[in-house]
Parts: structure tokens; C-alpha cells; sequence
């Protein structure tokens, strides 16, 4: 699974989702990711390198194995031997040395085809005519469906079946412990300073205002940044002076909050999950590795 830009797409809603569809039907199941820079699994004190990595071994709670590093084949393999039998590759499109049952690919409504250009004119990883490697389409992020512009697009170079996936608030969890969520009558009525380190902050930013939140402020970082004390000091201080009763991120900002403490406001993440047609979209899973396995591709 993957996408044809670089930037968020929503690759990490999309993996947790099909790992825990797997998962819930009690199959061997192991998500093989590279991480942020194809990092180990951990540090020299057992913590994740990856924020990604991070997140998922919160959302999935041991129901599923975390291979990570760039060598996804290898690890592959050394899960396989433990029993593993399904796999979930999280950005792997362009991962062509791993043999793959179905193959799908996520493209944001808000930049589909990343100026239709590739690196580094434009955002495109490789050209558009890829989406002929597609058995399944998926068009996050959009406000309308069908999008026809896109479809057309796409339509030029696959006849895959084409989903929508929308993201579906499911919490808002107080950082760092996340144990505690603030009530869902108070998300509309407190005002929130907003801020993120993601692939794509215009689309959280949005999101927020489609779920009803009052936001008083903004401030995006790099992908995968990680916090300082005074970034930290300069978002509290920005909060209060646009009036703001608590900051908010998402859920993959946290761990990258883990060395640099709030302490003069409530900070919030936004837990996430993608809402999908579950048995037209498993059906559509089925069908391509059940056509793959007859024409011998896997």
C-alpha cells in the first residue's frame, strides 16, 4: 500500500484499518514498515524512532507484529518464520522487490497528482501511468463523492475500483497519557490553538473545522518534527495570546512531544480513523488477490 506523492496521504489510517480488519478475523497478521529514514525499531533506551511506528503499536495493542527497517523483505522474512501469514506494507508502492497479493494506492483529493510532475519539479514519486500497478484505488481527504475531475484522471490509466475514505474523529485524548478524553460536548465549545508536524497540515487544519472545532490559531511544523523546549513555550505563548483554552495535534504529533513537556496549557491529540465501505472494499481485496494467484503474479 502506498501513494504515487510524497506527503501525507493518510497512509498510517489506512494500514491501521486493514491491520485491524485482519486482526478482528483472528489472522497471523505483521505490518512491515520502513519508519522515518528506515530506522531500527528502537533506541538505545527501547523507544521507537519513528512517531509512525509509535502510533501503531498504541492503536494495535500487540494484535499485531511491527517489522521495521529498510529492509522490509528481510524482515519479512524472519516474521514469516515466526508464523506470520499476512502482511501489510505500509508505503510500498514503489517497493517493487516485494511480491505483493494486492496492490493499493491512496491518492489526497486535496493534491492528487502533486502538480503532475515528478520529483523535483513537482510531488509525484513516479509518473501517473504507475496507477497501471493499481488493484485498488483510494481517494482520502475528499468533500465530495464522486470527485469526477480525479476519477477522469485516474481513469486514463487503470480500471481499478476506485473508494472514498473519509476521516472519522473518534477522540480527543489528553496528552501525553492519552487516558483521559475531553467529553464530546466540550469539543465544539473550547477554543483551540492548532498545530501539527505532519505530511499534509492544511488537511488537519480542515478537518478541524469540518468537525465543528473553534480554532484560534495555527502553526505547522515539518513532517516527523521533533519538539524543543522553547517550541513548546513559543505554542503556549502563541495559545494565550489569541485566547485560546487548550492546544490540539494529532495523535502522531504526541510521541514527538515526549522530551519537551506543556506546562501552562492542556494539550490535546485528535484520535482518528478511516471510515471505509468495509465489505465492498474487503470484496474488492479478495478479488485481486484471487486474480493475482491465478495468473501466477504472487
Amino acid at each position: 500500500m502506498g501513494n504515487l506523492t510524497v506527503g501525507g496521504t493518510g497512509k498510517t489510517p489506512m494500514v491501521l484499518w486493514i491491520a485491524e480488519q485482519l486482526a478482528a478475523e483472528g489472522k497471523n497478521t505483521a505490518i512491515l514498515t520502513r519508519g522515518y529514514r528506515g530506522t531500527s525499531s528502537a533506541d538505545t533506551r527501547g523507544e521507537p524512532q519513528s512517531d509512525e511506528v509509535a502510533l501503531l503499536r498504541e492503536r494495535l495493542s500487540g494484535k499485531v507484529k511491527i517489522g521495521v527497517g529498510a529492509d522490509r523483505y528481510k524482515n519479512g522474512e524472519v516474521l514469516a518464520r515466526h508464523g506470520t501469514e499476512y502482511f501489510v506494507l505500509d508505503d510500498g508502492f514503489q517497493h517493487l522487490r516485494l511480491a505483493r497479493d494486492a496492490d493499493i494506492v491512496l491518492i489526497d483529493a486535496t493534491d492528487p497528482f502533486g502538480g503532475g510532475m515528478t520529483l523535483p519539479a513537482g510531488r509525484l514519486r513516479e509518473p501517473i501511468s504507475a496507477l497501471r500497478r493499481a488493484d485498488i484505488v483510494v481517494i482520502t481527504r475528499s468533500v465530495q463523492a464522486p470527485a469526477p475531475a480525479i476519477e477522469a484522471m485516474i481513469r486514463r490509466h487503470t480500471k481499478s475500483p476506485i473508494f472514498y475514505a473519509a476521516t472519522k474523529l473518534e477522540n480527543v485524548l489528553r496528552v501525553p497519557q492519552l487516558a483521559v478524553g475531553l467529553p464530546q460536548e466540550q469539543w465544539p465549545r473550547a477554543r483551540f490553538m492548532a498545530f501539527c508536524g505532519i505530511g499534509n497540515p492544511s488537511a488537519f487544519f480542515e478537518d478541524l473545522g469540518r468537525w465543528g472545532f473553534q480554532v484560534a490559531g495555527e502553526r505547522s511544523f515539518p513532517d516527523h518534527h521533533v519538539y524543543n523546549t522553547r517550541e513548546v513555550e513559543e505554542l503556549e505563548l502563541a495559545a494565550a495570546i489569541c485566547g485560546a483554552d487548550a492546544l490540539i495535534c494529532t495523535e502522531k504529533d504526541v510521541w514527538n512531544l515526549r522530551h519537551a513537556p506543556f506546562t501552562a496549557m492542556p494539550v490535546y491529540c485528535c484520535r482518528i480513523s478511516l471510515e471505509l465501505p468495509t465489505e465492498e472494499f474487503r470484496t474488492a481485496i479478495a478479488v485481486a488477490v484471487s486474480r493475482k494467484q491465478e495468473s501466477g503474479e504472487v
